[in-house]
């Protein structure tokens, strides 16, 4: 059988390209990898074993009710400084003008329900009724 130059450069280079994968990829056969690869992911302990003790576990705790402006900030600034999904502008007197005639308990209504794309309580699912009439309330003051 006769080879060309050009068959023995491709087969020698496809013989070079296994040797080079076998050893760039034999490390998934080191018996530290397997080891790591296997290792359990748990305890089980039996009556009587002796369990370490867990660390306590520490817990922020809340210093009161947010401010309307931290909530804004944190919650209602996402759709409220763009006016995505049409919501009013902060600081857009003229959005802001009618929904301001609805009065306040209106306002709390509607955010606690939701409204149009607003989702219910604007996404800030951990705020007080007394903190997001806040938020609405810091809204309305500063689109006058």
């Amino acid at each position: 059988m006769k080879f060309s130059m050009t068959k023995y450069f491709i087969f020698m280079l496809s013989t070079l390209m296994t040797f080079a994968s076998i050893n760039l990829f034999a490390h998934h056969l080191d018996p530290k990898t397997i080891s790591h690869r296997t290792a359990p992911v748990g305890h089980v302990y039996r009556p009587g074993d002796k369990i370490a003790q867990p660390q306590p576990v520490v817990v922020a705790s809340a210093s009161g009710p947010r401010t309307g402006e931290s909530i804004f900030n944190s919650t209602c600034s996402a759709c409220h400084r763009t006016g995505a999904a049409g919501a009013p502008k902060f600081g857009n007197a003229k959005d802001w003008a009618p929904r301001a005639a609805k009065g306040i308990k209106t306002l709390l209504a509607d955010a606690t329900k939701g409204l149009n794309a607003m989702p219910p309580k604007g996404m800030c699912m951990d705020c007080s009724a007394n903190e997001l009439q806040s938020a609405i309330q810091y809204m309305l003051d500063h689109s006058k």
